[in-house]
């Protein structure tokens, strides 16, 4: 009777698998709550039983068991980043000024101005205005050089170029007491020759002793150019020459000397007098003269000892004086202006 349990109407059941009662019984031992779609085959064995539904509310996992799927972001990071580190080189290195706690003392004054005097002779860009010889400034002459030994001359020979300086005023002094000697020579016996030539030493002598010697002597110590040295020897040699000249008294050579005062001496007081004058005169040339050799052996001594030659003076002529712009511009004029005349005279007809 087991063939009327089956449906007449439904599909015959001839080659259906799940017909067989072993399929059946398999089948019916799962669980009916857990699906194909729930199988998870990473997960262990025991806990396939305990796990749940699939939803909204509790999703696949894909990343292994207990992980939870986050969206992929970029986390900021509040770490700063360290500035960078520069090495201080030697120069950027600033020395710290102390600060003063009481009054500078006087070595530390004499430092200061021997460091700002050092600075300012080193500097190239140091403003030079010409100040001497020192003149008013509404006056219609203005200063034609400038000088300044603090700031010019090294330290150690400061000392030699103010003597120096000091003994051309010398030389000034006493051809001005020579014309005041020519004067009174003029008034006692009527010499004016005498009196002519003292004011015209005075104006010669003085302007050109200070150029040709003194300012070569100047510049000298000032960047110890062997040129400038020599031509202050070769023209102050002839200075201590014309001096000792002057200091005999030569008649008709123009000066107060030796031999002027004595002629002047005679009984009556007013020749004792001028001849007292011319004498003093006179002593004034003589230690003129004794100042121009003695400042001429130290300076050649100094001179000496740096080291300098003649052959130095020549390559500084060379280099300097020679290859002025000035000098070659004028040369230069010369040379053309020979050329045209020697041109204009070579076309010139001949008969």
């Amino acid at each position: 009777m087991s063939g009327f349990d089956e449906n007449p109407f439904g599909e015959p059941a001839l080659n259906d698998p799940f017909s067989d009662p072993a399929v059946r019984k398999a089948a019916s031992s799962t669980p009916a709550s857990r699906g194909i779609e729930d199988y998870n085959p990473f997960a262990e064995q025991g806990s396939q039983g305990a796990t749940q539904a699939r939803g909204a509310s509790n999703p696949p996992i894909y990343g292994g068991v207990g992980a939870t799927q986050q969206p992929a972001t970029l986390q900021p990071t509040n770490q700063e980043i360290p500035p960078p580190n520069y090495a201080r080189s030697a120069q950027q290195t600033v020395t710290p000024v102390p600060l003063l706690t009481s009054p500078p003392s006087r070595q530390q004054e004499e430092e200061w101005k021997a460091r700002r005097d050092e600075e300012m002779r080193n500097t190239p860009y140091y403003a030079r205005r010409n100040n001497w010889p020192p003149l008013p400034e509404k006056c219609c002459f203005q200063p034609c050089v400038y000088q300044d030994i603090d700031v010019d001359i090294p330290s150690d020979f400061q000392k030699i170029v103010r003597q120096l300086y000091y003994l051309w005023m010398f030389h000034g002094c006493v051809m001005l007491m020579n014309v005041v000697g020519g004067f009174a020579l003029v008034l006692h016996s009527g010499n004016f020759s005498v009196f002519g030539l003292g004011i015209l030493y005075l104006l010669l002598f003085t302007p050109f002793s200070f150029l040709c010697w003194y300012r070569p002597a100047y510049k000298a110590f000032r960047s110890d150019s062997s040129f400038n040295f020599m031509v202050f020897f070769f023209v102050f040699f002839f200075q201590f020459i014309v001096t000792v000249i002057q200091a005999i008294g030569i008649p008709g050579s123009g000066t107060c000397g030796i031999i002027t005062a004595i002629t002047v001496f005679d009984r009556s007081g007013a020749g004792v007098f001028v001849g007292i004058l011319l004498l003093i005169i006179a002593i004034g040339y003589g230690v003129a003269a004794g100042g121009d050799l003695l400042l001429l052996s130290k300076i050649h001594r100094i001179y000496r000892s740096t080291g300098a030659s003649v052959a130095k003076a020549q390559e500084e002529f060379t280099s300097t004086f020679l290859r002025n712009e000035h000098v070659q511009n004028a040369a230069g004029n010369v040379a053309a202006s020979a050329v045209r005349a020697q041109m204009a005279n070579a076309n010139q007809p001949r008969y």
